[in-house]
């Protein structure tokens, strides 16, 4: 796979203003000095999305939560009820605890969480998940895409989990396992404040990508009358 190949597809394919996608990764060693900052960490995400590169640990993440959800800690202890009855976002406690089992959180301990746009990449070597930044246009252009070549029902799928879980924590688990399933994200209220209004995230684990980057110009993205007009609006 060429990174220079795909963007060229990609610009083609969903126009010139368009940000490139985020890649994700772990790595043993910090690619970037990334100050710390108080609650959520796509605070950075202005940043990533203007190509600076942003690395994460441990220390330099200011929310309990994303260090949990990123496999920095165990998860604090108040999580379940504040996620319950301070934010709402689920009925019981219970139900927080049970859902977050369910999701299965990996630890990486001693390990740095990396973000940097695909063109500050020379390979996608250890990459481990595409973020892509999506207006309603082009979630629908990502989607049909990934429908292109499979009929599973969880093909393109929403979880339930804070901005993090969704675009971090689910889509690792699915490449570790080396799954098909791209995830709708950034849904969680608590993360909007740091997304643009129109904008929803859209992950491809790379185990998805190595088969989604031989289909891109096969699929409907490409000389397809329906498309071609969606491309227009999104480039108006």
């Amino acid at each position: 796979m060429e990174i220079a190949k795909f963007i060229e597809n990609f610009r083609k394919a969903f126009g010139p203003k368009q940000v490139l996608p985020i890649a994700i990764w772990y790595s043993e060693n910090p690619t970037a000095k990334t100050p710390k900052v108080g609650g959520c960490y796509f605070k950075h995400l202005k940043d990533m999305r203007n190509g600076i590169t942003v690395s994460l640990d441990g220390e330099n993440i200011g929310c309990g939560g994303g260090k949990f959800y990123s496999g920095y800690s165990e998860m604090p202890e108040f999580v379940p009820n504040f996620v319950s009855t301070k934010e709402r976002y689920k009925q019981t406690p219970e139900l927080v605890t049970d859902i977050v089992d369910k999701i299965g959180v990996q630890r990486k301990d001693g390990k740095y969480l990396n973000f940097s746009r695909i063109d500050n990449l020379s390979s996608f070597d250890d990459v481990e998940a595409l973020l892509f930044l999506a207006t309603a246009d082009v979630l629908s252009g990502l989607s049909a895409w990934a429908f292109f070549d499979r009929n599973d029902s969880d093909t393109v799928t929403a979880q339930f989990g804070s901005g993090c879980s969704s675009v971090v924590t689910q889509v690792i688990n699915e490449n570790s396992q080396g799954g098909y399933r791209s995830f709708i994200g950034f849904l969680d209220p608590s993360v909007r404040p740091h997304i643009e209004h129109n904008e929803i995230a859209f992950t491809i684990p790379m185990s998805r990508f190595k088969v989604m980057y031989d289909t891109m110009r096969e699929s409907s993205l490409f000389d397809a009358n329906a498309w071609s007009k969606v491309l227009d609006r999104i480039n108006n």
